[in-house]
């Protein structure tokens, strides 16, 4: 899809302010703090601002495009999610419904539990995880680079995420189910590995293959021709370079090494073939693993935005589309946290963060606005009330600059009327 942009006059924007974005975005090419960058701001239904600067491969020299292909990693999520969402539409199970009904080795899982002493035990479930727990991260489950459970620490010594290019949806969930959980269902929001349980319950619930069911429901109907876990030889050209210190899906990368990259600023050009293959057919996730171009997550978005269809293409009906993001955390579980990061004024639905307090996320915004963002520095946010659209892009694993939040607040800026 080739995207055209109209005056920001024409939906509320201010030119000038709007144009902010420009300097702040190539200020930070010039200094060296990203290779490349891609946004796009649309309002009303109508794209108002779409550059692109600096490059997609430093090396190599070429220039960041709007068909640049980006890996999503969790930005994969939300499509995840709404995939998941289209059988929920269709009666073939219920929010409520324990996982164990579709994998049953859930069934077996227990608690690990360490007490003062260090002393470990493998304790019951106080209730089963439901999909909703999985959906809204309060499954128990975690990742394998956090450091406050035991168990994250299990998933690194047996490289539970590492070498993704030789092991599938299927065999990875298997291999997930041999371990405890990290703390009881439902008692914590921690952000974690659900979502791609969440896929594979997709295959097992649909009866088809994780690709072919994102193809059929959700690429396809919104024309995301670009969009997908693998990259055909043809546009493999097109994909933006990796760089950054670390491969956050490395061989026993932890949370401690990732706050040593940051200090130090590194900057090179990564490898992430072997966690995140472009080439691969047996390649398939649910929390990460989509690549995709600018223009067909704006597609993707103006449909959640449109709550729920675009250009024709009914996705999901607007009550579920409403019903997914508003908050499904519990009060008493806020504010979000993970991995000693707070997240005030923010709940999950399903999917995806909400803004339940504007002025406790100190961003501007809106209540009720929703989105998420991608390990390599991707981040996209849709606001309702504003029918805005906000999208950032680029590839440096294990960022932790506030550029998303810069690019947002110049968003909002601009608004005029």
């Amino acid at each position: 899809m080739t995207i055209e942009t109209v005056p920001p006059e024409s939906v509320g924007l201010c030119s000038t302010r709007l144009s902010r974005i420009n300097h702040v975005m190539q200020q930070q090419v010039q200094k060296g703090a990203f290779s490349g960058i891609s946004t796009l701001i649309a309002r009303r239904g109508q794209v108002v601002h779409f550059e692109q600067y600096g490059d997609r491969d430093r090396e190599a020299k070429l220039p960041m495009q709007q068909d640049t292909l980006f890996r999503l990693y969790s930005m994969t999520k939300p499509i995840i999610c709404t995939a998941l969402m289209t059988l929920y539409e269709q009666g073939k199970f219920d929010l409520k419904n324990p996982v164990s009904d579709y994998i049953p080795a859930f069934a077996q899982l227990k608690v690990l539990e360490t007490d003062d002493q260090g002393n470990e035990t493998r304790t019951e479930l106080n209730q089963p995880v439901s999909i909703h727990h999985l959906l809204t991260h309060t499954s128990g489950l975690a990742y394998d680079f956090y450091e406050e459970y035991k168990v994250c620490e299990l998933y690194r010594q047996e490289r539970l995420f590492a070498n993704a290019s030789n092991v599938s949806l299927e065999q990875l969930i298997d291999r997930l189910c041999q371990f405890p959980l990290a703390f009881q269902p439902g008692t914590k929001w921690y952000y974690s590995v659900s979502i791609d349980v969440i896929a594979r319950l997709i295959e097992i619930i649909s009866g088809q293959p994780l690709v072919d069911f994102l193809n059929d429901t959700i690429f396809q109907p919104l024309s995301m021709t670009n969009t997908g876990f693998h990259v055909a030889k043809e546009k493999q050209h097109q994909m933006a370079a990796m760089y950054g210190g670390v491969d956050l899906w490395g061989e026993n990368v932890s949370w401690s090494t990732l706050m040593d990259v940051w200090e130090k600023k590194i900057n090179h050009r990564l490898d992430v073939s072997d966690t995140d293959p472009i080439d691969n057919p047996a390649f398939a996730r649910g929390g990460s693993g989509l690549k995709s171009t600018a223009s067909d997550y704006f597609q993707f978005c103006q449909m959640l935005l449109n709550r729920g269809s675009f250009n024709g293409a009914r996705i999901l009906s607007p009550k579920t589309v409403d019903f997914m993001h508003i908050n499904h955390v519990d009060t008493s579980l806020l504010p979000l946290a993970f991995a000693n990061w707070q997240l005030p004024g923010l709940g999950f639905g399903l999917g995806s963060r909400v803004v339940i307090d504007t002025a406790k996320n100190q961003l501007l915004g809106s209540d009720g606005e929703f989105g998420w963002a991608g390990a390599a520095k991707t981040y996209y946010w849709i606001d309702p009330k504003e029918e805005l659209i906000g999208l950032f892009l680029t590839q440096y694993m294990a960022n932790y600059s506030t550029i998303e939040r810069q690019f947002q607040t110049l968003a909002y800026q601009a608004i005029v009327e």
